[in-house]
Order: C-alpha cells, then structure tokens, then sequence
C-alpha cells in the first residue's frame, strides 16, 4: 500500500481525422484531459477522458479544484472507498456528465497504476473472459457521407477482415435511411454485421416505423433511437421493434443502467468508460448487464474498451474509432477482425509523451501534490 503524492494533468485539444456528422452534432474536437497518478514509492498510472467537442475546460477546473486536492494523500490501492469519497465530495454536481467525466480520469488512472504493480494487463485483472472479440468500424459511417461513399467504406473493411460496420441514420425522409442502407446490405452481403445509430435523434413513433421499414436488413441493432432519459419510451420500442435497441453512451450511473434493464427497455448495453466514471463503474454495469443476460458492446475509446469487453464474459463487440493515434506510440491490435486487449501491464495504453506535451494546451496544465 502507497499514498498517492503528486497529480499531474494536462489538456489535449485533438481534431477529428475526418469530418463526423450524425442526426443532432458534429463531432468537431476532442478535448482530451490526461491524468498521471504518482504514488509514494514512485509507481504511476495515467487514465484520461474526453469531450466531443465543449467542456474539456470545466473537467480540468473540477479536477484541479476539486477532486485531485481531495485525493492526493489517499492509499492508491483503496479504488472503490476513493471513488465513492470524490462522488460524495462532489454530490451536489452528480449525476452529470462533468462529474462522471472528472472521476473517470481519475479512476482509470488508479486503475492503470494497480495493475502496473502487480504486472497485470487490465484484461487479465478483471476476470480475463475472453482473448479477443470482433471489431466493427463506425469510421466510414457518418450522415454525411452519401450511400456510395458508405459503401465504398463497408466494403474495404469488410475486406480487411472487420467484422461489421455502423451507419448512422436519421436523415428527413425515411424512405433515404432505407435506401443508404440497403445499398450497403446488397454490397457487403448477408455474413458482415450492420449496425444503425440514430444519435437520440427520433420520436417514439418515428422510431418505431423506421424499426419496421429496416427489419428486413438484419441489422445487429438500433443505437440511440430516442432521448437518453426516456427509459419508458425505449421500453414502448423495444416491445415492438423487430430490431435490438442498443443504449448507454449517454448514461452516467449505474442506476441509470438499472432502470433501462428493469425496464426491459434494451438490448445491448453500451457503457462508455469515461461517461459512467470510470473503470469501477463500468464494471459493475458490465456485470449487471450479464445478470439480465444482456451483452455489453462499449461505446468509443477503443484502446481502453478492448481491454475491458475482453475482460467480461458477456463483452460482445469493440467499436473501431481512431482518434489517440497523434499521442500514443501504438494503436489498437486488429488482426483479421478481432481486437486484441494488450498484455502490457496497465490499462495497455502506449502514451507518447512527447506529443502529448507538444499538443498539450498550456494554460491547463497542473500539478497537485
């Protein structure tokens, strides 16, 4: 057991490699908070999260303001007991998304540095349920992009051995979601997985029709159809949709998560480490998730989620999205459609540190000790 010494923080503005456009944004930026835990014999561990383009700078100020102050002195092993005192410290902000997003950094660190001294890799550490799990790519599936260029995108991944690909949906005429859709469908064939994300962008009644006029596609699942606080109109949709809803980006607690599987309210859970607050939640949604029989497909941050969904017994896919390419020294393993998690002990991240200070926006850079 070690005390935590000293936090060092940074800030990381990173641009999107190609332009991302769904039913209700634009993802026009990363903003990347980098947290480096030390611990009094020296150990370190590094977690980050993200923005999708505003509030990097509100997370940074919670943190050095608040949360790191709170946490330097603490023993780095004691994760559970300091996740719990930093969300109680910080109560009144919770549950939110800058909260969540703040503890997270903080968690996956804590995270980063136990299995760093005991050697472990994150995947090993958590249970060690699988050695690899498929790769879907969303990179080439944004609302933007007209049906030749979706296809063109499903076809040299499909090729590369990817095992699916999501196309986003929502555009004004349904019968255009349809057509986008089924051109890709007729040139990827029946084997390759499709996917749909509606980014919270439809009406119950949409939804449902929409549900109807793509069933004959065998898509894997409806991502994100209606608001994410609208757990009985979810429920309403998946009772009738011929489809699997899939949820959880946009949720932030655990009991968030409850309330949607109580509800028999989805079908794939897709819990995104930064958003739920880290590691220590996330596995319990991921374990909840398996109670109900229901399988985990995490959102984003894929360096991090294969890891985790290896982790899992009822982890099921990992979404390919590249973005920590211009600060890390190694991506993602895909090898004929699989992620590998990283045997590296640590959370498997690969952090190149001179990018990351290059890149690093001066004014947010902090040390708390």
């Amino acid at each position: 057991m070690a005390r935590i010494v000293k936090a060092e923080l940074r800030l990381v503005d990173l641009k999107p490699l190609t332009q991302r456009t769904d039913a209700i944004q634009s993802f026009v930026s990363q903003e990347t908070p980098i947290l480096t835990l030390t611990d009094a014999d020296g150990a370190t561990g590094t977690g980050y999260t993200y923005t999708i383009g505003a509030g990097g700078s509100a997370i940074v100020a919670l943190l050095r303001e608040q949360l790191l102050p709170a946490l330097i002195g603490l023993e780095a092993e004691d994760i559970e007991r300091n996740w719990r005192s930093l969300l109680y410290g910080i109560h009144a902000l919770a549950v939110g998304p800058v909260s969540s997003l703040a503890l997270a950094a903080i968690d996956i660190a804590a995270w980063d540095l136990r299995c760093r001294r005991a050697g472990l890799p994150l995947h090993k550490a958590i249970g060690g349920a699988h050695d690899r799990l498929p790769v879907y790519t969303t990179e080439g599936g944004w609302l933007n992009l007209d049906a030749d260029q979706l296809v063109e995108d499903a076809v040299r991944m499909r090729d590369r051995g990817f095992k699916g690909a999501k196309i986003k949906i929502g555009k004004p005429r349904k019968t255009e979601d349809v057509e986008r859709l089924t051109a890709v469908r007729e040139a990827v064939g029946g084997a390759f997985e499709l996917m749909v994300d509606a980014n919270q962008g439809l009406r119950l009644d949409d939804a449902q029709r929409r549900a109807h006029l793509l069933a004959d596609l065998d898509l894997a699942w409806i991502e994100e159809p209606l608001a994410a606080d609208d757990v009985s109109a979810h429920a309403r949709l998946v009772a009738t949709s011929p489809i699997p809803i899939a949820i959880g980006e946009s949720l932030y607690s655990l009991s968030q998560f409850k309330d949607y599987l109580h509800a028999d309210a989805c079908s794939v859970v897709q819990v995104d480490v930064a958003r739920i607050g880290g590691i220590t939640p996330w596995l319990k949604v991921a374990h909840l998730a398996e109670a109900y029989n229901v399988p985990v497909s995490p959102h984003f941050l894929m360096e991090l989620h294969a890891s985790l969904a290896c982790g899992i017994p009822n982890g099921q896919w990992v979404e390919y999205i590249p973005q920590l390419e211009g600060i890390t020294r190694s991506g993602l393993d895909v090898r004929d459609g699989y992620a590998y998690p990283s045997e590296a002990p640590g959370i498997g991240i690969d952090w190149d540190w001179d990018a990351v200070i290059d890149q690093q926006v001066p004014e947010h850079w902090s040390i708390v000790s």
